[in-house]
């Protein structure tokens, strides 16, 4: 066997080089496991180490259709194998559907936006209906399976859904479950992302939105135009002007702050060590919990303001995970 080492289990190379230099800085031992392709032997023993799954709902959108049903694969051998797994099979399913995370959130008392699930097609341009009362209200829809802001989109009358429904440009659900939610305007042009590492609280982001865009992506391997494809943020809805920096540190929220406590406890109950969460203040007072990110990307620009590093403050985590388990292994 090799020497114990943190797996990193992913599809996209792109995202890997901040947290590589991360674990160089702590003098963490990596090795990443790209499930793009490839093979596990069902009757050997995974090499020893800490496995940490960062692998992402927008997967599908790389051409890796398949990465999730591998991860699934791997996730469950390494698991019946006693191997230490950061981001574990139950995460991962967390991570692909946004009806669980809006249930579990819902469950544990945090305000969520109302919202409906569609399954297939034919009854989108109904259940919009059944929604909105029949009212020309504003609403969006999502994909369930989401990530890359992936079927964000504001609609304004339910003619101007049903023309979508109906058009070319009417973007399927890879995994044909479509949202329909409540738009929500923002009391400020922001939402913020919460990032917690071993379930601890390491910063919030301020994520500017006066731009209109429901996809932004803090990755510097995302980074678009605002106004065009981005990832991660599935913001549901804003109306404002300006234009600050893109991502900052929200220095006002810190590890104090309710909400955060909030959600520490709610992670540590769901076995979540690694995660950023999203949340809007709308302008009828309302503070709406929306999204779990358990793949999260850092922007380079928060990370050089911000009090700590969540790619570091990853690799000392994951490396103490790992000194805990094989400490006369790595120090031979």
């Amino acid at each position: 066997m090799s020497t114990p080492r943190v797996y990193v289990i992913h599809e996209n190379p792109e995202w890997f080089p901040p947290l590589a230099a991360a674990f160089e800085a702590e003098g963490v031992p990596v090795q990443e496991v790209l499930l793009t392709e490839g093979q596990i032997d069902l009757a050997a023993d995974p090499e020893p180490g800490v496995y940490w799954s960062r692998m992402s709902a927008s997967s599908h959108t790389r051409g890796h259709e398949h990465s999730k049903e591998y991860t699934r694969a791997v996730l469950g051998w390494l698991e019946r194998a006693g191997r230490q797994v950061v981001g574990g099979s139950h995460v991962l399913e967390l991570e692909v559907s946004k009806v669980a995370q809006h249930g579990l959130l819902q469950q544990a008392g945090f305000d969520v936006p109302r919202t409906t699930a569609v399954f297939g097609t034919t009854t989108l341009k109904d259940a919009a209906r059944t929604f909105t009362d029949g009212q020309d209200v504003p609403f969006i829809t999502k994909h369930n399976q989401g990530g890359k802001g992936l079927g964000v989109r504001r609609f304004d009358s339910l003619a101007e859904f049903d023309a979508y429904v109906d058009s070319p440009e009417f973007e399927a659900p890879v995994d044909g479950i479509t949202l329909l939610q409540e738009y929500l305007t923002a009391r400020e042009p922001f939402i913020t992302r919460v990032e917690f590492v071993g379930g601890e609280f390491v910063y919030a982001v301020r994520v500017d939105t006066s731009a209109g865009s429901f996809e932004l992506c803090p990755a510097d391997a995302c980074e678009v135009p605002q106004t065009i494809a981005g990832a991660v943020c599935d913001v549901p809805g804003t109306e404002t002007a300006g234009a600050p920096p893109a991502f900052s540190v929200r220095k006002e929220v810190t590890a104090e702050h309710p909400l955060v406590q909030q959600l520490r406890t709610f992670l540590a109950d769901q076995r979540i060590t690694i995660a950023g969460v999203e949340f809007m203040e709308t302008t009828d007072g309302r503070t709406v919990v929306y999204d779990i990110n358990t793949n999260t990307n850092y922007n380079p620009a928060v990370e050089e303001s911000a009090p700590a590093s969540g790619p570091r403050s990853i690799a000392r985590y994951l490396g103490g995970l790992l000194e805990t388990q094989y400490a006369a292994q790595l120090t031979a």
